[in-house]
């Protein structure tokens, strides 16, 4: 794409002469200010700028395209994937740390807000002070880090989420820009960590060049009056549905400050699936977290999908699938139904497991209520093709946080962090839950997005170190982190099987296990306390005779014991 002042009425046309390079096909459009040059690069060809002349009348002019070099150690050093042996960590860059306060206000950007007393404005975090806490991050048990969106979003307001990008080749400069990102990948793995990137395809931001001065009519979908989307993936699937409804689901407008894209057209779909291939490249991340991924055209997204595997094997994809019921999420990701359409997505986010878990600890036990809830969930695994790619979780940027969400019970939050690290599938923790922050998204989605305290050099408290925190929070950053690190060598919660027994009377059982390693986990969700009897186990603990609690580090002998209401023991068995 090349964007200019009638740059398609170049009376000469478009000349290139480098070594390995042919222009096949310049494609004019309904907007002069647009061309779309077809090229053809040749393996062999050598990095170097290569000379697009724009042949005008009278007036001939150069354009500079870079062709750089391959990424050394591609499959090695990056690209590398998010699995099960990851722990994942969900920063919102504005609010995490502010390690470069020349950046808080750039000029130019239309959004020049900088207050900390509201929620709706920037807050000045920024990629640097990620960077700064790479050490925190270690030491509680992190190995991947998933940032909300770092690409450019210069939009009057609201602009501390990113989710509608306005220059997909810049990454925000209120963040730090191009350098400071990569500082912050070639830092993270240096430590061992991965990067996942948020990907947005369905939408941009009312501010984009391409909607501003948009290169075709059918660059995003028209309507003939604003049209939102319906949020009704069911339409999706349902073999009885209207195509009416089907449209309004796949095409309607997210918000009228993010037009939707038309992935039919050629143009739109390679200008992101390009974007995409060269992201990775570019700077090296290791997987993408794709957003809205139900409101895509599904079939642009296994092209986009497949043109990344192609190219990096072992690069990681999970999608958003804010969707209610197992059949509607798997659908989304690699299944092993028998249907029309089949969807290349390795995993998703498992809102699912996230629902049941809410049950779970706000619901008392029933035939089909509270854990019970949780065990039929995953009893229905057998519909993905690896349920153990999918990213559980208990909150994230956009719904109440879990702290939150059981009533500040303390019992309950340390049971569902020890839930989210022995469970299957890649565990994903969102910032400040390691200290039990609290909040819902009622009145606004920011009180989700609060300062992580003792990311700005003002902070009375810093609880990144042990010194700022209350009891409360140490207590909480101890569970989690004794756990986590504990699971960052182990086989039976990273790569292990896994086996549960039916709950009774509130009380669940499950096992991770392989041939090197088993742990037990106990998790009592009545409010009184139960006993764990072993021989009704014993499928899975014949054999052992001692055990160790993962979380105390007492050592004894495998016999019944007793859980206590609303928690949960975590047990290496030993032979």
């Amino acid at each position: 794409m090349i964007y200019g002042d009638a740059i398609a009425n170049a009376a000469g046309g478009f000349t290139i002469k480098y070594p390995g390079v042919k222009l096949l096909k310049v494609n004019k459009v309904e907007n002069s200010n647009y061309v779309f040059l077809d090229l053809n690069i040749s393996p062999q060809t050598k990095p170097g700028v290569v000379k697009i002349t724009v042949n005008r009348q009278n007036n001939p002019f150069d354009i500079d395209f870079e062709i750089k070099p391959r990424r050394s150690g591609k499959g090695r050093n990056f690209a590398q994937g998010v699995t099960s042996s990851d722990l994942m960590y969900l920063i919102l860059p504005d609010r995490f740390c502010n390690g470069d306060e020349s950046n808080d206000r750039v000029e130019g950007m239309k959004d020049q807000s900088l207050r900390r007393d509201t929620v709706y404005n920037r807050h000045g975090g920024d990629l640097q002070g990620v960077q700064s806490k790479l050490d925190y991050l270690y030491s509680l048990g992190v190995t991947a880090i998933w940032l909300n969106p770092v690409i450019e979003n210069d939009m009057p307001t609201r602009t501390e989420h990113g989710y509608a990008f306005t220059n997909h080749y810049n990454i925000d400069k209120r963040l730090g820009g191009e350098t400071a990102y990569q500082n912050l990948i070639d830092a993270a793995h240096a430590k061992g960590m991965k990067i996942v990137q948020d990907a947005v395809y369905n939408h941009v931001g009312l501010y984009h060049h391409t909607i501003q001065d948009m290169p075709m009519k059918d660059w995003v979908h028209q309507w003939d009056k604003y049209t939102n989307t319906t949020y009704k993936d069911q339409t999706l699937f349902d073999p009885y549905a209207s195509k009416k409804d089907v449209k309004q689901m796949a095409d309607g407008w997210f918000t009228e400050q993010m037009p939707d894209l038309n992935h039919s057209n050629p143009f739109v779909a390679n200008y992101l699936i390009q974007h995409a291939l060269w992201t990775v490249e570019q700077f090296g991340i290791d997987g993408w977290r794709i957003d809205t991924y139900a409101y895509n055209d599904l079939e642009f997204m296994n092209r986009c999908n497949k043109a990344l595997m192609d190219e990096y094997p072992q690069l990681t994809m999970f999608g958003e699938t804010w969707v209610t019921g197992v059949p509607n999420q798997s659908y989304f990701c690699q299944n092993n139904y028998n249907i029309p359409y089949k969807s290349n997505l390795q995993a998703v986010t498992d809102f699912q497991a996230l629902w049941a878990m809410q049950e779970t600890m706000t619901k008392d036990f029933g035939w089909n209520e509270g854990v019970n809830k949780l065990y039929t969930t995953l009893a229905q695994d057998f519909v993905y093709k690896n349920p153990n790619r999918n990213v559980i979780f208990l909150d994230n940027h956009d719904i109440n946080r879990f702290y939150s969400t059981v009533g500040e019970d303390v019992n309950k939050y340390k049971s569902s962090l020890s839930w989210l690290l022995t469970c299957r599938g890649v565990p994903q923790i969102y910032y400040g839950d390691e200290i039990a922050t609290p909040g819902l998204t009622s009145p606004n989605d920011g009180y989700v997005r609060l300062d992580f305290p003792g990311g700005w050099k003002e902070d009375k408290d810093n609880k990144f170190t042990i010194a700022g925190r209350n009891q409360k929070d140490q207590e909480i950053y101890q569970h989690f982190a004794t756990l986590a690190n504990f699971r960052k060598s182990s086989s039976a919660l990273t790569t292990g099987k896994f086996m549960q027994f039916l709950p009774d009377d509130g009380l669940y059982v499950y096992f991770r296990y392989d041939n090197e390693q088993t742990v037990m986990i106990a998790m009592n969700t009545a409010k009184t306390d139960k006993t764990v009897v072993i021989n009704k186990f014993a499928e899975r603990t014949n054999g052992f005779t001692k055990c160790k609690d993962v979380l105390s580090k007492k050592e004894g002998d495998l016999k019944d014991f007793t859980v206590g209401s609303y928690k949960t023991v975590v047990l290496e068995l030993v032979k």
